[in-house]
C-alpha cells in the first residue's frame, strides 16, 4: 500500500455508496481532552425478573414471553412502522411526503440475559442466522414489503435500552436511503462488467492481504478500505449471494463463525463488552431478480482510543463528509492480532 496513505490526509471512495470519506492519520497523535464514556463491567444474571425480554416474563403490552430455549422473535410492541397505516401522499410545492407501511420485529438471540453474541458459540449463533433467514422469507413474501433490514444495537452508548441479547428487523414498502445507494452502485457495476462489485472488491482484498482480519471457507471479515468508524468491519461471503437465504447449512454455519470471530475480537480490543451497531444489507424483496446484489454484514463500533473514548460524528462529519483518524490498515492490524 502507498505509504502516503498512512501519513498524509486524503480521501477514500466508498464503492458501495458512491461517497467519499476524509482520512486524517496524523490526527491520531493529538491528545484527548474530550468526553470519556463510563465503562460497565457488571456481571448480569442469566435471568432478570424485571427484563421484558427474558423467557416467561410479561412485556409492557401484557403479553407473556414463552419459556423459549434458543431464539425468540415477536412483533415489536413499539414498532416504528405500521402495517395498517393509511396510504396517502403530500405534494404541495416543495412539501413532499408519502405514506410508508411496514412490520417491525424483535429477535432475542438467547434466553440467557447475561450473554451477547460475543459470548455465544457459532452453533448458538447459527440458530440466530436461521431465524434471520426465516424472517427474511416470511416478511419478504408480503406484497407490501420490499425491503427487510436486519440489525442490532449493542450497548447503552448505542442507544440500546435493554441489555438482553437481541436485535431487530424492520421491513418496509420502499428502500431506505443507504440501501438505495448500494442498490444503484451495484446495479451500475453489474450492468457494465457482468460481475459482482463487492465480489471483485473482495478478490482485490485477498490479493492485498492488508485489511482482512479473519477468513474461513466461505466468508471474509475485513476492515473496508473506505471504513468510516474507527474499527468498522464487514463480513461478506466469497460467493455473490444475493441474500442470506441462499446460504447452505454449512455456509450459514461459517457465517455464524465469522460473526463469532469478530465480536469476540471486539471484546478483547479494549477489554470491555464492545458496543456497536451492526446490520445486514441484502437484496430487496421487490420481486425483481436483483442479480447485482452481494449481501454483506457491517459493524459500526463507536469506540476510538479506549473503552471510554468514543468517536463522535459532529462538526465536519455533519456538515461536510465522514472523517477518520486511524487508517483502515492500522485498525485491521489491531483486530487481526486479537483473533483467537
Amino acid at each position: 500500500m502507498n505509504s502516503d496513505l498512512q501519513d498524509y490526509s486524503h480521501k477514500r471512495f466508498n464503492i458501495l455508496t458512491g461517497e467519499w470519506i476524509l482520512v486524517s492519520p496524523h490526527r491520531a497523535k493529538r491528545p484527548w481532552q474530550g468526553q470519556n464514556e463510563a465503562v460497565s463491567n457488571e456481571k448480569r444474571p442469566t435471568y432478570d425478573e424485571s427484563c421484558y425480554l427474558c423467557a416467561g416474563n410479561t412485556r409492557i403490552n401484557g403479553e407473556i414471553n414463552p419459556e423459549y430455549k434458543d431464539v425468540f422473535v415477536f412483533t415489536n410492541d413499539f414498532a416504528a412502522l405500521q402495517s395498517d397505516s393509511n396510504t396517502f401522499s403530500v405534494n404541495d410545492g416543495l412539501l413532499i411526503a408519502e405514506s410508508e407501511q411496514g412490520i417491525c420485529k424483535v429477535v432475542c438471540f438467547s434466553p440467557d440475559h447475561s450473554k451477547s453474541l460475543a459470548e455465544m458459540n457459532p452453533t448458538e449463533i447459527s440458530k440466530v442466522v436461521k431465524v434471520w433467514q426465516d424472517e427474511y422469507n416470511l416478511l419478504g413474501s408480503n406484497d407490501k414489503i420490499n425491503y427487510v433490514q436486519i440489525f442490532e444495537n449493542k450497548g447503552a452508548v448505542m442507544g440500546c435500552s435493554n441489555p438482553h441479547p437481541h436485535g431487530q428487523i424492520w421491513s418496509q414498502s420502499t428502500l431506505p436511503n443507504e440501501v438505495e445507494k448500494k442498490d444503484k452502485q451495484q446495479r451500475a457495476y453489474f450492468e457494465k462488467n457482468s460481475s459482482s462489485l463487492l465480489g471483485d472488491y473482495l478478490k482485490q482484498e485477498q490479493e492485498a492481504e492488508e485489511r482482512i482480519i479473519y477468513e474461513n471457507d466461505d466468508f471474509l471479515v475485513l476492515v473496508p478500505f473506505w471504513a468510516v468508524w474507527p474499527f468498522e468491519t464487514m463480513i461478506a461471503p466469497k460467493k455473490a449471494f444475493k441474500n442470506i437465504t441462499e446460504l447452505s447449512e454449512t455456509e450459514s454455519f461459517h457465517f455464524a463463525d465469522a460473526i463469532s470471530a469478530i465480536t469476540k475480537a471486539y471484546d478483547r480490543l479494549f477489554e470491555c463488552s464492545f458496543p456497536y451497531s451492526s446490520g445486514i444489507h441484502q437484496a430487496p424483496t421487490n420481486g425483481e431478480d436483483n442479480n447485482h446484489w452481494h449481501f454483506h454484514m457491517s459493524f459500526y463500533p463507536p469506540l476510538l482510543r479506549s473503552a471510554t473514548v468514543k468517536k463522535f460524528m459532529v462538526g465536519y462529519e455533519m456538515f461536510g463528509s465522514p472523517q477518520r483518524d486511524i487508517t483502515a490498515e492500522q485498525a485491521a492490524d489491531r483486530l487481526r492480532a486479537l483473533i483467537a
